[in-house]
């Protein structure tokens, strides 16, 4: 799930609950924009915080919206004591017994600085979080709330990106695609659905909510449902 923007699905958020349920994961992730800054609203986000993290592993990293919010440090104190495993540049491993996964998230680079040092920053934060495996050949998952870094991302390693962040292109044309999404301006590579560089697979969701933008067309709101199989 992405970019959830404080929306309500129901009272106490029980029909996105209930379509998670539904889907009965093993795990679930939630690549930003929990909250909306604009909007600052964090009982909304944590009620549904607090539903999922009973369902399955729950694993969080922030997007712009927390960094702007200005109350980061005290949202990640709340989804932490909830049983959130808040990735902030480090990773985690997963799986049964031999069949290791790395999961590994970092924090959105929100700045005011020009994209190539965004992107800089990106890098320095993935350094940071792969010191932590130890193995090889393990399937490797980044978590990152910015698709437009894909490049960036697929020189790593990864075999698995979940990211948000473009809200599905706010727009979406038939034959074109998303129409605007932000970082990447008026018709955007990286929306919806999957991607492909190299051995990295990227799978960027549509998201829930809306932030600046408040009206979607032929873009619905959506959960994504994966599911890995091993290869031989």
């Amino acid at each position: 799930m992405s970019d959830l923007h404080s929306k309500e699905f129901g009272k106490g958020q029980k029909n996105l609950v209930k379509k998670i349920e539904d889907a009965q994961p093993d795990l679930i992730v939630f690549t930003g924009d929990l909250i909306d800054s604009r909007h600052f609203d964090a009982e909304v986000s944590l009620e549904l915080i607090r539903q999922i993290v009973k369902i399955a592993p729950t694993y969080f990293v922030t997007g712009n919206h927390e960094r702007w919010s200005g109350n980061f440090d005290a949202l990640e104190k709340v989804l932490k004591e909830n049983g959130i495993h808040v990735l902030r540049n480090t990773c985690d491993r997963i799986g049964k017994d031999k069949d290791g996964i790395y999961i590994t998230g970092i924090d959105d680079p929100v700045s005011t600085q020009a994209i190539y040092e965004e992107t800089k920053v990106v890098e320095n934060e993935i350094k940071q979080a792969l010191k932590e495996i130890k193995e090889n050949d393990v399937f490797k998952i980044l978590l990152a709330h910015r698709p437009e870094m894909l490049p960036l991302y697929s020189e790593y390693g990864f075999d698995l990106v979940l990211s948000g962040h473009a809200h599905g292109g706010q727009v979406r044309l038939p034959f074109i695609g998303g129409l605007i999404a932000p970082n990447q301006g008026f018709f955007p590579e990286y929306t919806s659905g999957e991607y492909k560089r190299g051995n990295c697979t990227m799978i960027v969701s549509r998201g829930l909510g809306n932030s600046i933008i408040f009206q979607r067309l032929f873009n619905h709101p959506e959960i994504v449902v994966l599911t890995l199989s091993k290869g031989k």
